[in-house]
């Protein structure tokens, strides 16, 4: 209690020192994260109890991807494509100016589109078909579930039956079979050739090239029976032409014991032996050399180290010199996936390179939306079990603040000429502060949030940049927006303890009779400014 004490004292201090006030906040933030912990996103229940929560929640989105982009809409009314997917499923374009708006012009043919999808979307675990959901240097990143197997194409009620241990889960109801679909299922023979083939269609039309799969089985096996496959396992070879990579990681399961070790992801290691466990990690050579990262070693990396390193490979593809998409998945594609999507958007508009008009709250807001609610991560189930894959997710962008998850590094490397003299690089890195305070501590961490501010020790600071000799403004601006970088991440952070200790979080803290710190969330809480320090518990 005493350590918990003195980490909320710590954690005022630093937000006195540095603005005084709590986080700023999207208006909407606190309700949308009150629906998302109330109810699961139903594209079809978009009109009815809640109706207009969520279409206030849809329309911000849209505001927010207009700010930067044009984009058509793939419309997925009462879920007639999925229907746990956005009722307007967003397809960017391009980037644009406010000007250019009036003047665009689609380059999309959205009902060949829709009609694509609509055939493609059996190949898919629940009909979760290959979305573009980010674009970067004209690269679409795509989130989908994994390839469907014998036990959904049989049915998919009956799946749903088998896959959620033998009760209706939510989605059962949602889709219709149509007559498309039964013409599909009748011809056995040809069942694969023709549904992934449609898949691979439209792979080709969103020009992916890579597929991560963070499946830590090849098949997901419910009862004896494979009711999911993947593309790395498909015996045909029909996904030959794509680069794919196999990159286990735990499911949301695994995050029950993070909260259980108190919200501490430093130590925490996957039990790779479990006997469904069967994919091994698996990389092409040619994408591992510049990342120097021993692969070897995964199955000893702790949940930070995992994530971190897996989020160094994502970056390094979408950053590289080709036009080549990417596609990440997992099995259902609703908690792993939007955990790397999420930090994908965020790590991107943290270097300034997507959503560049988009302050901390709204990207916050965006990513929470479009990435989580809205492509049907089921938080209250999560919250109901433990498993707060989606709180790590916001927490982990302390561990993703350096140069070296910054995609400004490749980008200048390329384009800088090597000096002779002067300052290097790694001089003037070297000047950044290391880990300050605790790592395992989240009360510590507060203190990070809220004393890193421009000109706060440890920081880098335009006096840092000045140390850069005459002669190299673009490195200079380099090293400053690196500096945003951390800035902006740590503000993202910060605002959503703030939201989710005021919404979600606080419902699970037992008020202390004694008065005390109720718990972990309270800390949040007053680390962020929300609730003062009362003097019985100092």
């Amino acid at each position: 209690m005493a350590g918990a004490r003195a980490a909320a004292a710590t954690a005022s201090a630093g937000s006195s020192a540095s603005s005084g006030n709590p986080p700023p906040q999207e208006p909407g933030l606190g309700e949308l994260l009150e629906e998302f912990s109330r109810t699961q996103y139903r594209a079809k229940d978009g009109s009815g109890t809640g109706g207009s929560k969520v279409e206030r929640i849809e329309k911000r989105c849209l505001e927010l991807f207009g700010r930067d982009y044009c984009f058509s809409v793939i419309p997925n009314t009462n879920g007639d494509i999925c229907g746990h997917y956005p009722r307007h499923i967003v397809f960017l374009e391009y980037e644009s100016s406010e000007k250019e708006k009036d003047t665009f012009e689609s380059t999309v043919q959205v009902s060949k589109l829709q009609d694509l999808i609509h055939r493609s979307k059996m190949a898919r675990c629940r009909g979760r078909f290959v979305c573009p959901v980010i674009l970067f240097k004209g690269k679409h990143i795509c989130r989908s579930a994994t390839l469907a197997g014998w036990g959904e194409l049989y049915g998919r009620s009956g799946y749903n039956y088998f896959f959620s241990g033998g009760a209706d889960d939510a989605w059962a109801d949602v889709e219709d079979v149509t007559e498309e679909d039964c013409a599909l299922r009748s011809g056995d023979t040809h069942l694969f050739d023709k549904v992934r083939g449609y898949d691979i269609k439209l792979l080709r039309y969103l020009s992916v090239k890579y597929i991560c799969d963070l499946m830590v089985e090849n098949k997901k096996v419910k009862f004896g029976m494979n009711v999911t496959s993947s593309e790395k396992v498909d015996k045909a070879q029909r996904y030959a032409d794509f680069t794919l990579l196999s990159i286990p990681y735990p499911g949301c399961e695994f995050f029950k014991e993070y909260k259980d070790r108190d919200y501490m992801a430093e130590g925490l290691i996957f039990n790779w032996k479990q006997d469904y466990v069967d994919a091994p990690l698996s990389i092409p050579d040619f994408l591992t050399h510049s990342l120097n990262i021993d692969w070897s070693q995964y199955q000893c990396w702790d949940l930070v180290q995992q994530t971190q390193n897996y989020l160094k490979l994502l970056l390094s593809l979408v950053n590289s010199d080709d036009d080549s998409g990417l596609l990440v998945h997992c099995i259902s594609g609703w908690d792993r996936t939007p955990l790397f999507i999420s930090l994908l958007r965020l790590s991107l508009w943290a270097d300034g390179l997507i959503h560049t008009s988009l302050k901390p709250a709204e990207i916050l807001y965006l990513t929470v939306a479009y990435d989580w609610f809205l492509f049907g991560h089921m938080l209250v189930d999560r919250l109901s079990k433990g498993e707060e894959i989606f709180f790590f997710c916001f927490n982990f962008l302390k561990h993703i603040t350096s140069e070296e998850f910054s995609a400004l590094k490749t980008q200048r490397r390329k384009s800088l000429p090597a000096r002779d003299g002067g300052f290097t690089l790694e001089d003037i890195c070297m000047l950044r502060r290391k880990d300050r305070g605790s790592t395992t501590s989240l009360g510590s961490d507060f203190s990070l949030v809220m004393e890193s501010s421009p000109g706060a020790t440890g920081s880098f600071t335009y006096e840092a940049v000045e140390l850069v000799p005459a002669g190299a403004p673009t490195q200079a601006a380099w090293l400053a927006a690196l500096s945003d970088r951390e800035t902006r991440l740590q503000e993202v952070r910060s605002a959503f303890l703030a939201a989710y200790s005021s919404t979600v979080g606080l419902r699970a803290v037992a008020p202390s009779p004694s008065g005390a710190i109720g718990g972990l969330l309270e800390q949040f809480a007053r680390g962020v400014g929300l609730r003062g320090i009362s003097s019985n518990a100092l």
